[in-house]
């Protein structure tokens, strides 16, 4: 078993709710502060996971394509959202031989990018998806911020979700590799009197690595800012001032292609 959250899609969607679709109305109403509010667009999901928030998004009228390098997550996607196109691949390295109007990457997926090399392959694979003008919205946890902060860090946390008759139990440490700029997990899975033990990381990076990456890749940055978002505690609105501050746990990056 690979990773038994992504390999259990289901299960990934108990044990990361998003009732009120947060993070789809959040890119929507980006997608509408920067590029106006016509519609339909052509987006594509990078790390679409279960296609979660590609079903909001094919509701509010955009033509959806989601890629994922989880044969189940996908596999998951094309059952409940055959209105969208879905696609195993991965983010450095894909090639769909189309353009859209609009690239998303939410939930740090672009933080497994470890190395600069990886990072800059993204990027230019989302260039050279986007049409010119075209607008990639990421979404990662910020790397500044544990320059203040240990509350991720200390202790171990533990969880517990009871789903469809069986409980699933984990604990999970993080701690910061230095050396490699990696903030690294290890999770504990207990389900039925078996144990699993998960080991993945994160890139960390910082506003202006981002910003500069960003840059000499072919964007302009619209906008970089830590709150709000659908993972922070300040509440997203339309119209909600976008913070500069750089402190909070999470980063946000709208870009266009020059």
């Amino acid at each position: 078993m690979r990773n038994f959250l992504t390999d259990n899609p289901e299960i990934y969607e108990a044990w990361f709710p998003d009732p009120h679709h947060a993070a789809g109305t959040f890119v929507d109403n980006l997608v509408t502060r920067f590029a106006g509010p016509e519609r339909p667009r052509d987006l594509l999901d990078v790390g679409c996971g279960t296609g979660r928030d590609a079903r909001f998004w094919v509701r509010r009228g955009h033509r959806v394509t989601g890629i994922d390098t989880s044969a189940e997550m996908v596999a998951h996607a094309r059952r409940h959202c055959p209105d969208a196109e879905f696609t195993v691949a991965d983010m450095r390295e894909f090639s769909l031989h189309r353009e859209f109007d609009v690239i998303t990457c939410l939930d740090s997926a672009l933080l497994y990018c470890h190395g600069n090399e990886e990072l800059v392959s993204f990027l230019r694979r989302c260039h050279d998806h986007l049409r010119p003008g075209g607008l990639l919205i990421a979404e990662a946890r910020n790397g500044a911020f544990f320059l203040g902060s240990t509350e991720l860090l200390d202790g171990v946390t533990e969880r517990e979700l009871d789903h469809e008759g069986a409980t699933y139990r984990s604990r999970t440490r993080l701690w910061i590799d230095h050396a490699e700029q990696l903030l690294r997990r290890e999770r504990v899975w207990r389900h039925d009197g078996s144990e699993l033990v998960q080991r993945s990381a994160w890139r960390l990076l910082f506003p202006q690595e981002l910003r500069h990456f960003a840059t000499t890749c072919g964007f302009e940055v619209l906008a970089l800012f830590d709150e709000p978002g659908p993972r922070t505690d300040a509440p997203w609105h339309a119209d909600a001032e976008l913070g500069t501050g750089m402190s909070g746990d999470r980063l946000h990056l709208v870009a266009r292609r020059r």
